[in-house]
């Protein structure tokens, strides 16, 4: 298996609250009491978001893919942006490629959101056969997610980037979303338990391309 050097515990639980914070769903929330805002359904979603949080160069991809179909000119600048802060370079947290695609043992992670209050976590399914993971965001955690990116821009940015991602992803499920990652002929083309390849010099040429297109 590949090795990968990531991110702390703590830094990946600030970008997964920023991803429940942005993605989550708000119409079922009341059911789990009164105290939770917000609901995430599957750990299969939560995992395609957090890929595009750490691969800076796919969610380029995804933006420049989205403009193409709606003509949505502020994504071209949102990917403009990605490459002219080095993101592919600077921000990319590389994930393993296993059977259902790009995942990462998130427990650890996970657990200093419950162990703070700023998450609760309801499994479906019987001990050992567990049909869903549903991440229930409390009043607390979204209040902290506030007061993070508040606190100082390298925090903001998760929250800001994690709206990004949210707005590629729309109201997909894990499913759909992860079959959209193996449209990426690298990421299909990645072994069984190794770091999936970057597109980065691609996804830099097209960017070029599309501006070039439009006199720029």
């Amino acid at each position: 298996m590949s090795e990968v050097s990531g991110a702390s515990d703590r830094q990946s639980a600030v970008r997964l609250l920023a991803c429940i914070d942005a993605a989550g769903a708000t119409a079922d929330a009341d059911q789990w009491g009164e105290d939770v805002v917000a609901t995430l359904h599957a750990q299969s979603r939560l995992q395609a978001l957090d890929f595009w949080m750490r691969n800076p160069d796919y969610l380029a991809n995804e933006l420049l893919t989205v403009f193409e179909e709606t003509g949505d000119a502020s994504l071209i600048h949102l990917a403009e942006r990605i490459f002219d802060d080095r993101e592919p370079d600077l921000r990319r947290l590389p994930m393993i490629r296993y059977h259902f695609g790009a995942f990462e043992p998130l427990d650890n992670a996970l657990s200093i959101l419950v162990a703070a209050g700023l998450l609760k976590i309801r499994r479906q399914g019987s001990p050992g056969q567990v049909r869903e993971h549903i991440y229930l965001l409390t009043i607390k955690g979204r209040e902290a997610m506030a007061s993070l990116a508040e606190a100082a821009p390298e925090l903001a940015w998760y929250r800001d980037r994690a709206a990004i991602v949210t707005r590629v992803a729309g109201d997909k499920g894990g499913k759909a979303l992860k079959d959209r990652q193996y449209l990426q002929a690298e990421y299909a083309g990645t072994e069984l338990n190794h770091i999936i390849a970057p597109i980065t010099e691609r996804v830099r040429k097209r960017l070029d391309a599309i501006l070039e297109r439009a006199g720029r």
